[in-house]
């Protein structure tokens, strides 16, 4: 990987950009501050990761990305948007539109088969993929009927896989995804954000602390005490199953 400027103005459209993003938080006498003067550029269409230590702040800068949370000072644009200046409901109606989520801990309603749990997504989005289609997509198009329950950790991960990508959203942000799993399911679960990244042309952001996993990346972003330590462009990304973890 070589070395890059985190201005990537030059790549072509940009998907997010920030200014100066900073993010503290006030528990009781003590300040913790999670952002400190965040400038960045992530160009549309890209596979990155966000790579660092535990309590460096890269779940605050993706919560922030992904409209979940605001920013204490600083500006973060999406495309010609300032998601900064954007009141409640702007900010969950680019959610609802623009924005699929996956975290480590898979959020699937027991009760639900893994298609039920994927149609609640479809069910209020715009222009979305059925359920069948983007279960097909992540490889358990024969798994649809089973409850989470019936699945392995793996599975699952991928039914919350195909359910943030069955709105067909722009960006897809993910919080240690496989961070619960062995290498052999994580992998599995990095090739179907791979395939999605590819079909679709969906921005997608990983979160890990897995080094290996930098290495499908296009571009990876350093976080380290609340700031951008480095910026490496990857030139020849690897598939997920030739990681090292």
């Amino acid at each position: 990987m070589a070395t890059d400027a985190a201005d990537a103005s030059s790549d072509g459209p940009i998907a997010f950009r920030s200014v100066a993003l900073e993010k503290s938080y006030e528990t009781g006498e003590t300040s913790v501050q999670a952002l400190r003067g965040v400038d960045l550029a992530i160009p549309l269409g890209e596979l990155l990761v966000l790579l660092g230590p535990s309590g460096g702040g890269k779940s605050t800068l993706l919560n922030i990305i992904g409209g979940l949370d605001r920013p204490t000072s600083g500006q973060l644009f999406y495309r010609d948007t300032e998601l900064t200046a954007l009141d409640d409901r702007a900010l969950t109606r680019f959610r609802r539109a623009e924005v699929g989520f996956i975290f480590q801990f898979y959020n699937l309603i027991p009760s639900l088969t893994a298609e039920e749990n994927v149609r609640l997504v479809t069910d209020i989005a715009t222009d979305p993929m059925s359920p069948a289609e983007a279960l097909a997509l992540v490889g358990l198009a024969e798994r649809r009927g089973h409850y989470p329950a019936q699945l392995s950790g793996g599975e699952q991960q991928r039914v919350a896989v195909a359910r943030a990508i069955a709105k067909r959203p722009g960006v897809l942000l993910c919080d240690e995804p496989t961070g619960a799993l062995d290498s052999a399911t994580g992998m599995r679960v990095l090739e179907a954000l791979a395939r999605a990244h590819e079909e679709l042309g969906t921005t997608v952001i990983i979160i890990t602390h897995n080094v290996g996993i930098a290495a499908m990346a296009q571009r990876v972003f350093h976080i380290l005490d609340g700031r951008i330590a480095r910026v490496e462009r990857n030139s020849k990304p690897v598939a997920p199953r030739d990681i090292r973890w």
